[in-house]
């Protein structure tokens, strides 16, 4: 019996010791997060004067973990143009939002990107403004 608690308990720390000891990838499952805001100029048809600025209302705004190929989560922007990512583990990201040409001849769309590095486990990055065209 006393040998089978022996065995119990240094299994038991030997889980703990590997699981503590790997790193963990970017991504979900933290308590970090990333802000911002996102910003709209609106151009005239030519594409050469600036007719509007205002905030990105209920934009769609994406984020890479790490070295991923592809985005692994989407938020859209508040009222304010205000938003954030909850639930991060340290590490690099980006953080995107699509812009659109200034004019008619120039209609490609396009990421903003920011590059976000978040380095403790309760950090709370403030990615700054994206600014886009719409």
């Amino acid at each position: 019996m006393r040998l089978l608690k022996i065995l119990s308990l240094t299994f038991f720390l030997i889980t703990v010791f590997i699981f503590s000891s790997c790193k963990k990838d970017e991504g979900q499952g933290g308590k970090a997060s990333i802000t911002g805001k996102v910003w709209i100029k609106r151009y005239n048809i030519t594409g050469t004067v600036v007719v509007g600025e205002y905030a990105g209302t209920y934009e769609d705004v994406y984020i890479i973990y790490g070295e991923d190929e592809s985005y692994g989560a989407k938020v859209q922007t508040n009222p304010d143009g205000i938003f954030e990512f909850k639930y991060l583990r340290p590490g690099k990201y980006k953080v995107y939002a699509y812009s659109e040409g200034t004019s008619i001849t120039t209609a490609n769309r396009k990421a903003v990107i920011k590059d976000v590095e978040i380095s403790d486990k309760k950090q709370t990055v403030d990615a700054g403004t994206i600014e886009i065209v719409k």
